[in-house]
């Protein structure tokens, strides 16, 4: 499970390649890239594969991982998230949104069956609001949208407008605000540059684009940023005396 007092960094697993071969090729080399750099966990997503890519991953991880945390993101298809977490051991899914992104009508038969799914679960579920690339049509407030989504999930996941897009602080500051002491994750456009900044206001991070070569979501992850991003978090942590002994010894 994710401890979100620690502010847990979660690297994305983006599932590119030519061939199911290349694609879980090269999720392993990430995987073992960003454990080795001291990332908490990894969320595997369909972001370039399929579903069947995604359950490869998960059949890795939960075989040959299964002391290290991973999550799920099926895009499109948060019921498979949910199928395929209880299958696979998986610590936490993602939804990219869980209010906010329906009107009011189609909000409550989706809120029903959320909540049901979310019965009698071993897992986390970090719930999008005002989340990248979702359509804002509740008719309410932020204030009352949090307040439904903190029924909904374990954590709040919100994002710039876009993949790799900075999400700016004061965004984070206001959804701080009416989230209380509610988990808050920001989840895209976090930088070496920015995530000190970020962790004054969130409890979790996750990031993908900034990690790869050009800093984009189409390249190759690259242990150099990721080394670099995570002596900014360890030292930022150190600093403010959150830290994990195990991700401290991982970077001495």
């Amino acid at each position: 499970m994710l401890n979100f007092k620690a502010k847990p960094i979660i690297a994305m697993l983006h599932l590119k390649g030519n061939s199911d071969e290349e694609i879980i090729e090269r999720m392993i080399k990430e995987t073992e890239i960003y454990y080795r750099n001291g990332i908490d966990a990894v969320l595997v997503e369909n972001y370039f594969g399929n579903i069947k890519n995604c359950i490869q991953a998960l059949e890795y991880l939960h075989k040959n991982m299964p002391d290290k945390m991973f999550g799920v993101n099926i895009l499109g298809d948060y019921k498979k998230a949910f199928e395929l977490a209880g299958k696979y051991n998986v610590d936490f899914i993602q939804i990219d949104s869980v209010c906010g992104h329906l009107t009011p009508e189609q909000d409550s038969p989706y809120a029903d069956e959320l909540i049901t799914l979310m019965e009698n679960r071993t897992f986390q579920v970090l719930g999008g609001l005002r989340f990248k690339y979702q359509p804002i049509r509740s008719g309410r407030t932020l204030e009352k949208d949090a307040e439904l989504a903190r029924q909904r999930c374990d954590a709040v996941v919100t994002t710039g407008e876009g993949t790799g897009k900075n999400c700016p602080t004061e965004k984070l500051f206001e959804f701080r605000k009416v989230l209380k002491e509610f988990p808050l994750i920001v989840g895209a456009g976090v930088t070496a540059g920015n995530v000190c900044e970020k962790l004054e206001y969130v409890d979790g991070v996750i990031i993908g684009s900034w990690l790869k070569e050009g800093h984009n979501d189409y390249g190759d992850v690259c242990e150099e940023y990721v080394k670099e991003f995570m002596d900014k978090v360890v030292e930022w942590l150190s600093l403010i005396h959150i830290s994990e002994p195990t991700r401290l010894d991982v970077m001495a």
